[in-house]
Parts: structure tokens; C-alpha cells; sequence
């Protein structure tokens, strides 16, 4: 695999890590609480910017640590076997995706364990400051990490393949990528954008979103098995 093909395979895992929602949700509620409490937008923009932040900082940390870890694990050069399973991680949770990521209510309620649904909306209406911000924002990123972790593996895999050099840009690619979401969000509000028009399109184009996280998932996971478990398979014989 050249190196095009693998920023690209990167890039793609980064914007299916974008079309998931907790930080989207965690981010709203947030800018609601403090708009709520009558605080200036300066503030407003200043808790979402640290919130923001965090989420990128942890994204950075999770990949960083997982390509690590893969890096010592197989110097480079992982076996075909844990492609396989990193593509049945990809497949198995974007078929997840498609059935239950949202709960079957009205609302964008996600299918997360309700204990840090209830944690991280009660930080939410308890934060007042940046530092309290850039904390939720990593921890919003934890709490989706059953979903996020099978584009962070296989970007993990190809990264690991990649010169020092391209290993960082790929790194970078990722975590700005998966941004995305997250910072149109942060720009609406910082200009002023009601919030309850923001939560009524998401509301409204939740079940495109949840069919093209799913959708995404699976597309990459039987892209990178063709390329990489079968043509390695047929380039060996």
C-alpha cells in the first residue's frame, strides 16, 4: 500500500470517527448550560473552544498510544491475522451502528452505558471553566470509545506502516479530520446560531447519520481486507 492510498484510508476512518455524536451531543448541552446561565458569548466561546480542544487532544493520545503499542507489538509489519481482526472490528460495529446506535426515542438519546451518559451530563451543567471544559471534552471522547476504537485500530495498522515523517502527518490528518463534526458545531454556536436549530437538524438527520457511520464502517473494513489480507494472500503465492 503506497502512501496515498494510506492517508486515504486514514482520512476516510477519520471521517466516520466524525459522523459519531457523544462530543456532538456533550458540546450542545454544554453551549445550552452556559448560554442558559446568561453568561457573555466570550465565555460561551471560550468553554467550547477548551471542550473542543480536549476532544482533539484525546483523539491525538488514543491513536498515538494504540500505533504505538501496534508498532512494538509487530515492528511495522503486522500479520495478516490481525488485519482480519482489525476488519471484523470494523465490520461487526458498523452492523452495531446500523441497529442501535441511537435509542429508539424521540431525541438524539445515544446507545451508551447510562451511568456516563448520567456523569457526563451532570459535568455539563457543573462546568464553569476551561480547564473543567478541556476536561469533558476528553472524557466525551472516552465515552464513545467502544465505537471510535475500529477506525483508531485500523489507522493505527496503516500508520504503522508509513516512515516516521508520514506516520505524524497521518496522525495529524486523523485528529483534525475527526474534528469535522465537531468544530461546524462550535463555529455555530461561537456565531451565535440558536441552539435548538442545531439540535432540530440533528434530530431531523439522525438516522442518515447512523446509516452512514455504519455504512462508512463497513465500506473500510471490506476495502482494507481486499487490499490487504487478500492481495497480500495473492502477492505471497
Amino acid at each position: 500500500m503506497n502512501i496515498a492510498s494510506s492517508l486515504a484510508i486514514v482520512a476516510l476512518a477519520a471521517l466516520i470517527h466524525a459522523s459519531f455524536q457523544l462530543s456532538v451531543s456533550v458540546l450542545t448541552l454544554l453551549g445550552g448550560h452556559v448560554i442558559g446561565a446568561k453568561h457573555s458569548q466570550a465565555k460561551v466561546l471560550r468553554l467550547t473552544t477548551s471542550f473542543v480542544f480536549g476532544a482533539g487532544v484525546m483523539t491525538l493520545l488514543l491513536l498515538s498510544f494504540v500505533s504505538l503499542v501496534l508498532l512494538h507489538a509487530f515492528d511495522g509489519n503486522a500479520p495478516q491475522i490481525v488485519w482480519a481482526i482489525g476488519c471484523g472490528l470494523l465490520l461487526g460495529i458498523g452492523v452495531a451502528v446500523w441497529m442501535f446506535y441511537y435509542r429508539r426515542t424521540k431525541g438524539t438519546s445515544l446507545w451508551i452505558p447510562r451511568p456516563i451518559a448520567s456523569y457526563l451530563h451532570e459535568r455539563t451543567k457543573a462546568t464553569t471553566r476551561s480547564a473543567e471544559a478541556f476536561s469533558l471534552g476528553l472524557t466525551s471522547v472516552i465515552g464513545e470509545l467502544i465505537f471510535i476504537i475500529a477506525p483508531i485500530t485500523i489507522s493505527a495498522l496503516v500508520l504503522i506502516q508509513l516512515p516516521p515523517l508520514w506516520q505524524l502527518a497521518g496522525i495529524a490528518i486523523y485528529s483534525i479530520i475527526s474534528l469535522l463534526s465537531l468544530m461546524i458545531v462550535w463555529v455555530l454556536i461561537g456565531s451565535g446560531h440558536k441552539l435548538s436549530r442545531i439540535q432540530e437538524w440533528r434530530e431531523s438527520n439522525k438516522n442518515f447519520m447512523q446509516f452512514a457511520a455504519g455504512s462508512g464502517l463497513i465500506i473500510l473494513s471490506f476495502y482494507v481486507y481486499v487490499v490487504e489480507v487478500l492481495g497480500s494472500a495473492v502477492g505471497g503465492v
